[in-house]
């Protein structure tokens, strides 16, 4: 089973597949992160572990019967002239509740809810963890398709898979707690999360989307806002020292 250990090129593909994990759990950790957002703050890290552990149980778990994986591709039925697999329903409605979920919290966030109606629509633990692993199947799917096609040994797969959540647990808190902070970077991150939905629909009808250009549009958005950000930050500064000023000169 790990007869790979001695071959370079085995190294080669597990660094490779693990990088790859990351990238593709990227936009999981951003629907976590909105996920665990509703939660109260006591019970946010707990959410968040959980979370993505049941990412890495699902991704492990389609790898061990991806062979049951693979026979999602056979077509179920047509539609339009268009064949409809279970991996195209799958994905199909994947997409549409990652739109519904989105549009949903972009209107609560700028249209703004009264404390005692979110107490009540507050989620409870329990079903954050459900929509969780509900998308992290759907968000799985690809990646383990992916992984297949990369490397040959199921040990390696399985070893990427660990070492990508692992990271990923060591930056969600981090990437969550930004979002929150910033109410510009949790629109736009509930932005992309309509991108990855509208992603998922279009795949699948079959119409296959460059993954490149979707995380490039993402980084150059984020590259974006991190600017504003700092220059929002730089015109607070006189603002602050001049109420400094202000206050010394009273008190003098």
């Amino acid at each position: 089973m790990f007869e790979w250990l001695t071959n370079p090129e085995a190294w080669i593909a597990l660094g490779t597949l693990t990088a790859l994990e990351i990238v593709l759990g990227i936009d999981n950790i951003i629907f976590i992160s909105i996920l665990v957002g509703r939660l109260p703050e006591k019970q946010r890290t707990l959410a968040r572990q959980a979370g993505l552990g049941l990412a890495m149980i699902a991704r492990l778990g389609l790898l061990f019967s991806i062979s049951w994986v693979m026979s999602l591709t056979q077509p179920l039925f047509t539609v339009l002239a268009q064949e409809i697999s279970g991996r195209d329903l799958i994905l199909i409605g994947g997409g549409l509740f990652l739109l519904a979920k989105a549009t949903h919290e972009i209107h609560e966030s700028l249209e703004g809810v009264e404390e005692s109606d979110r107490k009540v629509m507050a989620a409870g633990l329990g079903m954050v963890l459900l929509q969780i692993a509900l998308l992290d199947i759907v968000f799985s799917l690809d990646s383990v398709i992916t992984a297949v096609g990369l490397a040959e040994h199921v040990s390696i797969m399985a070893i990427a898979i660990i070492l990508a959540v692992v990271v990923m647990l060591m930056a969600a808190k981090a990437i969550g707690d930004f979002v929150e902070a910033h109410p510009t970077i949790k629109i736009l991150a509930l932005s992309f999360l309509i991108l990855v939905g509208v992603t998922l629909m279009v795949e699948g009808f079959d119409v296959h989307v460059p993954k490149g250009y979707i995380y490039f549009a993402m980084a150059f958005s984020v590259g974006v806002e991190m600017l504003n950000i700092r220059m929002r930050k730089n015109r607070r500064a006189p603002i602050k020292l001049h109420s400094k000023y202000a206050r010394d000169q009273q008190q003098d």
